[in-house]
């Protein structure tokens, strides 16, 4: 069992950064492939960026790369986002999942709310 908290959500004009932490419980964190997923309001859930459990790998949706990037501390077992040049359509909830095998997102976080101002 695995549980994920987001924190680092909050208001920032367009052009700015926010970094977003997730942090799991569980001693198999390592295991398990991290992403992050992100809902805006009217819309579906979508997937941003993945991280491999080793960190080597990395996939990131064509809106963000350039801009975010993904990385994991197994030692905390925390996994981070950082947002570089925001766009008032990066606002939505950010939510971190995590994968054993990868053929689906086993576990959920709560969200954290990302709002980026024009």
């Amino acid at each position: 069992q695995v549980q994920l908290v987001e924190s680092g959500g909050g208001l920032v004009q367009a052009g700015g950064s926010l970094r977003l932490s997730c942090a799991a419980s569980g001693r198999t964190f390592s295991s398990y492939t991290m992403g992050w997923f992100r809902q805006a309001p009217g819309k579906e859930r979508e997937f941003v960026v993945s991280i491999s459990w080793r960190g080597g790998t990395t996939y990131y949706a064509d809106s963000v790369k350039g801009r975010f990037t993904i990385s994991r501390d197994n030692a905390r077992n925390t996994v981070y986002l950082q947002m570089n040049s925001l766009k008032p359509e990066d606002t939505a909830v950010y939510y971190c999942a995590a994968s054993l095998k990868g053929s689906r997102w086993d576990y959920w976080g709560q969200g954290t709310q990302v709002t980026v101002s024009s």
